[in-house]
């Protein structure tokens, strides 16, 4: 059993993987900034817990890591202004790392198939601030010291899970936010995943057999 922070708590992805972290017996906190959501993530067996991590700084966001085995950030700021996406998605995702860096062995962030400063989103584009600020991220984590995994899944669908992924594809196509809920889930306990970036879409291959037997394209 880990002790596991998850920041981001009330996402599509982050309540489909709560119950799935409580079955596997770990002790899961997840992170809401609305208190009107703390019902929802009650109901996964999680214990919800009200911050608003875009205003904490690097001590509070150290002492709310604390007494943790892992950090999950599947937190964002949906769209909206560019400067709430760079203040959530880029600024307090930093922080956020240079907090557990201090207390917190492994952290899995949640980024997208396609993040990376060659992204390629036109500045004019209303993503481009969430790719600017997920590039930033990710390239934070990769060079820390943690035990870090990146997951990149393609475009999130609705569809029901089918329980396998393709982690070569070069292309993004689509995968359900159900199985990246259990690519999150099977991540944790994986070797293979430490300090690897993995892109993922629906593919033929159980989870747990691909994320064992990444190819090295994917690092």
């Amino acid at each position: 059993m880990a002790r596991i922070l998850l920041i981001g708590g009330h996402g599509k992805v982050a309540l489909l993987l709560e119950p799935l972290l409580v079955a596997a017996g770990h002790h899961v906190t997840a992170v809401v900034r609305n208190p009107a959501h703390e019902a929802d993530v009650a109901a996964t067996g999680a214990t919800p817990l009200v911050a608003d991590v875009a205003s904490f700084d690097l001590d509070q966001l150290t002492s709310l890591v604390s007494g943790n085995d892992i950090v999950i950030w599947s937190a964002g700021a949906g769209g909206g202004s560019a400067e709430r996406t760079y203040a959530v998605d880029r600024d307090a995702a930093i922080r956020s790392i240079d907090a557990a860096a201090a207390r917190v062995p492994r952290y899995l962030m949640v980024s997208y198939f396609g993040a990376g400063p060659d992204h390629g989103i036109d500045p004019s584009d209303s993503f481009y601030a969430y790719a600017e600020s997920k590039a930033a991220a990710d390239a934070h984590l990769r060079a820390s010291a943690l035990d870090w995994t990146i997951l990149a899944p393609s475009s999130l669908t609705l569809a029901p899970p089918t329980g396998r992924i393709d982690v070569t594809a070069d292309t993004s196509r689509s995968v359900a936010r159900a199985d990246v809920a259990a690519v999150i889930a099977a991540s944790i306990d994986e070797p293979a995943t430490i300090r690897r970036s993995v892109r993922f879409n629906t593919g033929d291959v159980p989870i747990a057999e691909a994320l064992q037997t990444l190819p090295v394209a994917s690092a």
